[in-house]
């Protein structure tokens, strides 16, 4: 596939707000995203890191488009190959008292490594974010390597 796009949708009973602050804040993506911390201050144009435990800078991009509680899009590459690039836009919507949470992983460049790694970690990572978000403990990550 030269192009893929990979969409994961789920449904979590939680608010936008929490959602959004559960991708946005560090404090938060620590708790369910193995340690690792999203660091930016969210607005258009801004770097976002995605930092470990020992600041090990994990991936880093650009905030692409930012709207509180409701979307982000952030660039998306490994600091040790900045051209292997890729875009993913996360969306929420409320319904009833649930978010419907939407992450589209895309634009990766054709043979892309990155595809390939992200598409066994999106999963992992959005089933610990929504057990987060309604139990307050996120799940191991790691566990199924």
């Amino acid at each position: 596939m030269k192009n893929p796009k990979q969409v994961y949708t789920m449904f979590i009973r939680s608010t936008p707000k929490k959602t959004w602050d559960a991708i946005t804040k560090p404090e938060f993506t620590r708790q369910y995203w193995a340690g690792i911390a999203n660091v930016s201050d969210w607005k258009a144009g801004s770097k976002w890191e995605h930092v470990a435990k020992n600041d090990e800078v994990w991936i880093t991009g650009k905030v692409v488009e930012s709207i509180p509680a409701r979307k982000l899009v952030v660039s998306w590459a490994d600091p040790d190959d900045l051209k292997d690039k890729s875009r993913v836009t996360f969306e929420l919507e409320q319904i009833e008292d649930m978010v419907c949470l939407t992450v589209t992983h895309d634009k990766f460049t054709t043979g892309s490594k990155m595809a390939g790694k992200v598409s066994g970690g999106w999963p992992r990572v959005l089933s610990s974010m929504k057990s987060f978000l309604e139990t307050g403990k996120g799940l191991n990550v790691f566990a199924c390597n």
